[in-house]
């Protein structure tokens, strides 16, 4: 559960560098926009083998 909430965490911060290069064209926070997402895609994917190990070993 606590990698899930790391991914809550990730993507509430990535939120305000969205807001910020959509709405105010700041072209630094799509570059760490994009940093975010691809954080949150390893997260992602960590916590799918995470839930697929423990409903396997039931």
């Amino acid at each position: 559960m606590q990698k899930f909430n790391e991914l809550k965490e990730l993507l509430t911060s990535a939120e305000k560098e969205a807001v910020a290069f959509y709405e105010k064209g700041n072209k630094a926070a799509g570059t760490r926009l994009r940093n975010a997402l691809q954080q949150s895609k390893a997260l992602a994917q960590d916590i799918r083998q995470e839930v697929t190990a423990k409903k396997n070993a039931k």
